[in-house]
């Protein structure tokens, strides 16, 4: 309303539709507030009063609409890709979240087999891991390791797969530096969906830090990462119990739909990780 009032344009003159809001929101802002949407929308008014000008004096004028399909005439070409890559993630792939200077993201991890498993020959197995990571999630790696394993074995008992498979993390974008501890959920649960050959519940994003003995400790960016999983089409969401005051303060317009499940421990996750 603001915009329109500043740029004396009426609904009669402009529309914005839905679907241009969501794919300027997707495709050409990463911020956390609404600064650089606002930006945005306000061209797309400069433009629109700029058409209107130009209009031929005896000619009856006409609704100017703005959509997806013809957003680019009016904020130029998209700045940003979508950050999902997966439509349907296999085995070993988890959508985790993460916060950036830009803002909220998807944060994909892949866990793969690097050999099929050979349990008569194979001696112990091994895990690397490639991403551009820092010492700090290189150490979450490790911890998650630690929990996947002592899940497997209290489930599983008769399961070798930890002991004797070759296993390769990576966490795509491998020129951007990643780093930070709040990964470790989704890096279990990629480990967990690789050992058991299973994929998770499709449309599902995760954050948290994991402790060695399966707790989940809270995290920063909540208000980003919640942005972040609406953007990506994220229909459920686990967030650690000790953010949810952080996601409780956010709007509600923000929070939209999402399914969110606050949990403080790993087998509280687990238990719906399949599901």
């Amino acid at each position: 309303k603001n915009v329109v009032s500043f740029r004396s344009l009426t609904e009669e003159q402009l529309v914005v539709d839905k679907d241009a809001v969501e794919s300027i929101i997707k495709h050409y802002c990463r911020e956390s507030g609404v600064r650089n949407l606002q930006k945005h929308i306000d061209r797309i008014f400069r433009k629109a009063a700029l058409q209107i000008a130009d209009h031929p004096a005896d000619m009856t004028p006409t609704t100017i609409t703005v959509n997806s399909d013809n957003l680019e005439k009016y904020v130029g070409r998209p700045k940003f890709t979508t950050d999902r890559m997966y439509e349907t993630t296999p085995p070993g792939v988890i959508m985790g979240l993460a916060w950036t200077a830009m803002g909220g993201s998807a944060l994909y991890i892949e866990a793969v087999l690097k050999k099929p498993v050979d349990y008569a020959t194979d001696k112990d197995g091994s895990l690397e891991t490639t991403g551009n990571l820092g010492d700090v999630m290189k150490e979450s790696v490790r911890a998650a390791f630690t929990v996947a394993k002592g899940i497997l074995a209290r489930d599983e008992p008769d399961n070798r797969f930890f002991d004797k498979a070759h296993i390769h993390i990576h966490v795509p974008e491998g020129a951007t530096p990643k780093d930070g501890p709040s990964a470790g959920v989704t890096l279990v649960s990629a480990l967990l969906s690789l050992a058991l050959n299973k994929p998770v519940v499709q449309d599902m994003a995760m954050t948290g830090e994991i402790s060695l003995t399966g707790k989940i400790l809270p995290v920063g960016g909540i208000k980003e990462k919640v942005i972040a999983a609406r953007r990506v089409g994220a229909k459920r969401v686990f967030l650690p119990a000790e953010n949810r005051r952080d996601y409780d303060d956010l709007p509600e317009f923000m929070k939209g739909d999402l399914d969110v499940r606050f949990v403080s421990h790993y087998t509280e996750l687990y238990q719906d990780l399949f599901e």
